[in-house]
């Protein structure tokens, strides 16, 4: 028996064969996709299931944003219009020394429900007071991964150091068999984790067969930074520390040579690109194609709003298939097929989810998106690809599902009760407002 169908004029499954169905649909029982095929057969299978069907619609997996600091929410045009290391030393940095657990919880809850109306359906966290953004998460129905970040100075979240591990530990039991988040291990960047903590967070991260998650290579200074201290570059250092391998998830990795490229590629590292983040902090391009051409698993972010402004996956992919055919003269490069997959299946892949999601397929995890194809600017439709990464926005989708759970019906959140985010973010923004006029 199946509980729902999930049915509509197409499906766009993003398997192997990136097949289509007219007029198609899938089965869910509990958590699970148990069929995929066309709507009229799997009514036939299955005649009392409940069916969500939108008639304009495309169903589609979830999207997996591999990397943003969702809280940062809070902190959207606080501080726009600036180089990051200025961004974060004169700005972020001092606003988050005020952060509570209350302002991370519902600064998240915020991002949830801008990220379940967008079409996403998992994302990777790393921030402060993590075990708030975990809550949220849970309590939102949301797929995540999380990790405390973690840093030589002291944090505004645990205070020194070691309390940082204390909190990590408390994650790793308090989820051990949660079915919707894992924890990950966080070291912010190589500029601000001593070599002793990257290897102490490198070990625990093969202890606990946990995702290492770090930002890596992200600007020019980075890179002199990390040449001055240490005589080499980023990535070339954490592979004299026994780092790179498959677990590591690199956020950004903008100032890459061809040679760590291909290094990183031989590691089975999986990288995070975030084009709009990049692009607003002036971090320059990520060499994207090169990665993938080297066979690297690349799946898309939106970093935090702070520095994007929004987490819509949808505007991230278009920029992301936008910027590199400019910037390289190619029209051919990043086309939809390669760009609507690092939004799913290899933003899976990257975080070695690819067995439970990112398509559409009998035996995954039931994460799964539908869009209203019902709209000016999504007719005609000739290639659903193409307008999945060039026209569709985030406002397109009307149902989510997540784990087999309806959390989004007919653009109402049902897990999430938006007034009551709304009402707390007046009270945070307020109290933000105030810091920032001391400031100024």
């Amino acid at each position: 028996m199946a509980d729902l169908l999930v049915t509509g004029k197409y499906l766009v499954s993003i398997d192997d064969d990136h097949t289509i169905i007219d007029n198609g649909g899938l089965a869910i029982t509990g958590d699970t996709i148990t069929a995929v095929g066309p709507a009229d057969e799997l009514r036939g299978r299955y005649p009392g299931a409940e069916e969500l069907y939108e008639p304009h619609g495309l169903i589609m997996p979830g999207l997996v944003n591999v990397h943003t600091h969702a809280a940062m929410a809070c902190f959207r045009g606080l501080a726009d219009d600036l180089e990051l290391m200025q961004w974060l030393q004169e700005y972020i940095f001092p606003a988050e020394s005020n952060l509570t657990g209350e302002v991370v919880y519902w600064s998240t809850m915020l991002s949830i429900c801008e990220m379940i109306r967008s079409g996403t359906t998992s994302f990777c966290d790393m921030y402060l007071f993590a075990a708030e953004v975990a809550r949220a998460a849970a309590d939102a129905g949301m797929r995540a991964w999380i990790g405390e970040v973690l840093y030589d100075f002291p944090s505004p979240s645990y205070g020194e150091l070691e309390n940082g591990f204390a909190c990590c530990e408390k994650l790793f039991a308090t989820y051990a068999t949660h079915p919707l988040i894992t924890i990950t291990l966080d070291p912010h960047a190589v500029y601000t984790c001593s070599p002793e903590l990257l290897v102490r967070l490198g070990e625990l991260a093969r202890e606990k067969e946990a995702l290492y998650v770090i930002h890596l290579a992200e600007t020019e200074v980075e890179v002199a930074t990390c040449l001055e201290r240490y005589g080499v570059r980023p990535v070339q250092h954490l592979e004299q520390l026994g780092l790179l391998g498959p677990g590591m998830v690199a956020d950004h990795c903008v100032q890459l040579t061809g040679e760590e490229i291909e290094l990183m590629a031989e590691r089975g590292v999986g990288v995070a690109h975030c084009p709009e983040s990049n692009m607003k902090l002036a971090s320059g391009i990520a060499p994207v194609p090169d990665m993938l051409a080297a066979g690297l698993a690349v799946g898309l972010g939106t970093d935090g709003a702070a520095s994007n402004n929004d987490v819509d996956m949808f505007g991230e992919m278009s920029s992301a298939a936008l910027i590199h055919k400019g910037s390289r003269l190619d029209p051919t490069v990043m086309d939809a097929r390669t760009t609507l997959h690092m939004a799913t299946r290899g933003g899976a892949r990257v975080l070695q989810a690819g067995e439970r999601i990112g398509s559409l397929e009998p035996g995954k995890k039931a994460d799964c998106i539908v869009l209203d194809l019902h709209q000016p600017h999504l007719t005609p439709l000739y290639n659903p690809l193409s307008h999945l990464v060039y026209a569709a926005r985030g406002g397109d989708v009307v149902h989510s599902i997540i784990n087999g759970r309806i959390v989004m019906r007919d653009r109402q959140l049902t897990t999430v009760k938006e007034a009551e985010v709304f009402g707390a973010m007046d009270r945070i923004s307020r109290e933000i407002g105030k810091i920032k006029g001391n400031r100024s």
